[in-house]
């Protein structure tokens, strides 16, 4: 893992201050940069999240879907967890914390938009931070290309028809043409960004360009993530000031819902009898988030001001860290599988 995902959490964290400083410091001009906006879309903090998945996609290699037939049991556990199961468990750990446990803390409003914020991260499963799991879990890297790769390409048809629904059930009205831009626009074009980009670096067979590109632009993605932190804490300076403790009650959930998937999932590639190199990826993916994209989509649909917007950015603050240690988990229970 490298320097900047290794201490990923604390420069998320560091920059929420900023954010926060920032945004009390500052009003009038994050005032000027959330109007500027195109069909609901933030431009600044479009070109800032395409800077953070355009490098992500590029390493996604769509010639790997070809062995899809091989080794099926832990490819259809990714898509089960993926679809099936996590998208409804976090819509209903959402609806259950913030409309039952924690309805007298927060409005009905507000409630609401932490909801959608959980929802859409239950709808984005990893793209590009799941490489970095199954290394450090020593996963097969051939098969998670695979994974990813069909995982993604599901992504660009299942993402709006099950957000829209889970959106719908919790009576959150959203605009359907704004979702599927949002699909359009972080999903579909980086994908096929990426896939043209890595063609072209991988002209005659050679690898070197490609992985000089990889080298390079990963700091940049990660700087893309940070910058639009420091954009989204800024934005909502006040309301968090004045409500720190949203944060705390908006982690609890997300923490339950993780390790939640992540023991059903694991659980599950134990009884079917997986090796560990392909159950503890397939498992990493179903358990972390695309939170690049759910980010994005919770601007576009409901503001950069919103709730929503602030359950996937903490979902970006608790990832990291939760993520590392059930790498831990994994490693330790090796021995579990064939």
């Amino acid at each position: 893992m490298g320097f900047f995902e290794r201490y990923l959490s604390l420069w998320v964290g560091l920059c929420i201050a900023v954010g926060v400083l920032l945004g009390n410091l500052m009003p009038e001009q994050f005032a000027v940069i959330a109007g500027l906006e195109w069909a609901h879309v933030n431009l600044v903090v479009a070109i800032l999240i395409w800077v953070m998945i355009y490098p992500m996609m590029v390493q996604i290699d769509f010639s790997a879907i070809k062995q899809v037939g091989k080794k099926p049991k832990g490819l259809a556990l990714t898509l089960v967890v993926n679809w099936l199961i996590k998208p409804f468990t976090m819509a209903a750990l959402g609806w259950l914390f913030f409309k039952v446990f924690f309805a007298s803390f927060v409005d009905p409003q507000s409630a609401n938009e932490y909801i959608a914020g959980m929802i859409l991260l239950g709808v984005a499963p990893c793209t590009a931070m799941v490489f970095v799991w199954s290394q450090l879990t020593k996963g097969d890297p051939n098969y998670t290309l695979v994974q990813v790769s069909v995982n993604d390409i599901i992504m660009i048809f299942a993402f709006a028809p099950i957000a829209a629904f889970l959106l719908g059930v919790n009576d959150i009205s959203v605009p359907w043409e704004t979702l599927v831009l949002s699909v359009v626009l972080y999903v579909l074009l980086p994908l096929v960004a990426g896939a043209f980009t890595r063609r072209q670096l991988q002209k005659h067979q050679s690898d070197e360009r490609l992985q000089a590109f990889l080298s390079t632009s990963k700091p940049w993605s990660v700087m893309g993530l940070l910058g639009t932190v420091i954009l989204l804490f800024g934005f909502q300076a006040e309301t968090i000031l004045s409500q720190p403790q949203t944060i705390v009650l908006i982690a609890i959930p997300l923490l339950i819902q993780t390790y939640g998937i992540f023991a059903i999932a694991y659980g599950t590639a134990k009884v079917m009898k997986l090796p560990h190199n392909i159950a503890a990826p397939a498992c990493m993916i179903g358990t972390s988030n695309f939170f690049e994209l759910a980010v994005a989509v919770a601007i576009s649909l409901f503001g950069l001001h919103s709730g929503a917007a602030l359950a996937t950015v903490v979902g970006v603050l608790v990832e990291v860290p939760v993520m590392l240690s059930l790498v831990w988990f994994a490693n330790r229970t090796r021995h579990w599988f064939i």
